[in-house]
């Protein structure tokens, strides 16, 4: 039954698939009759003098094709790697700087909230205390932190490490103090009848139980980082998968702008499948 159902739900996504590719090829079918061709020799002529190509403007108008944006893939994924300098370099190279950002920030943000969250679930008073310090940051856009770290840190890929961390800790911390706190009490009691040490417990009882819990945090957190690292990049510039797309746009390139924007769809998926993967891992089913 359930392989039936993931069969039908795969032959619908390829169908929706083939449906959105299908109005995208006839959105994008040339016109008739383009601008420059309703214009008489005089006025192409006249608007040439003021600065305008109609005839250029006529190529380049309009949304990319179908064909468009395959050879724009064949054409990035052929030499992914390529370094031209600063303004020219290849979408591997300029993913393989994002992730690494989104990899250091996220990966101290853990390191921070995963012991934080685990005293405050296990110590009402503490949460209480820290409560209303969260609730203030908790709501804060990660890109209003962005001038504050240009100021202090005076470098714009520790700026946007960050950004990322400062983003990723909320969802951590908070998920991580909610699952500490609502480990079975009968299992607890049974650790106290036992006698267990308290790191044993801690280690044996309460980070199994809420290790889910902490998993889905890890999740969200790094969905947050994914999407603010893009917009991070495209302000400060220099390197990442952000500033290809805003470089491409300057270059009026739309064909790579899209290009790029499906490069971070697939990579989120990816980041995202994996915190899947390992929630289903550590989720204990009775």
């Amino acid at each position: 039954m359930k392989t039936s159902l993931r069969a039908r739900a795969a032959l619908l996504s390829v169908l929706l698939l083939f449906v959105l590719l299908a109005i995208w090829h006839v959105a994008t079918l040339p016109k008739s009759v383009s601008p420059a061709a309703a214009l008489t020799p005089e006025q192409i002529e006249y608007a040439k003098l003021l600065g305008k190509d109609p005839q250029a403007e006529a190529k380049s108008e309009g949304f990319p094709t179908l064909s468009q944006l395959g050879a724009a893939i064949a054409a990035n994924l052929r030499q992914p790697f390529y370094d031209n300098g600063p303004n020219d370099k290849g979408i591997g190279i300029q993913l393989a700087h994002s992730l690494a950002r989104v990899g250091l920030g996220f990966g101290i943000a853990a390191l921070v909230a995963v012991p934080l969250g685990f005293l405050v679930g296990m110590s009402p008073l503490l949460y209480r205390a820290l409560d209303p310090f969260i609730q203030v940051l908790k709501p804060i856009s990660p890109l209003a932190w962005m001038p504050l770290a240009l100021y202090t840190i005076k470098d714009s890929s520790i700026s946007g490490v960050f950004v990322i961390f400062i983003c990723s800790i909320w969802p951590m911390l908070i998920n991580t103090a909610f699952g500490v706190a609502n480990v079975r009490r009968e299992w607890l009691a049974v650790a106290r009848t036992l006698e267990v040490s308290h790191l044993r417990r801690a280690f044996e009882v309460i980070l199994p139980a809420a290790a889910p819990t902490i998993v889905t945090g890890m999740r969200i957190s790094m969905g947050i980082a994914w999407l603010v690292i893009v917009a991070a990049e495209m302000l400060v510039g220099g390197t990442g998968i952000g500033y290809f797309v805003w470089n491409e746009w300057n270059n009026l390139s739309l064909t790579n702008v899209i290009f790029a924007i499906l490069v971070i769809g697939v990579v989120g998926m990816a980041l995202d499948a994996l915190f899947a993967r390992l929630q289903k891992a550590v989720t204990y089913v009775e």
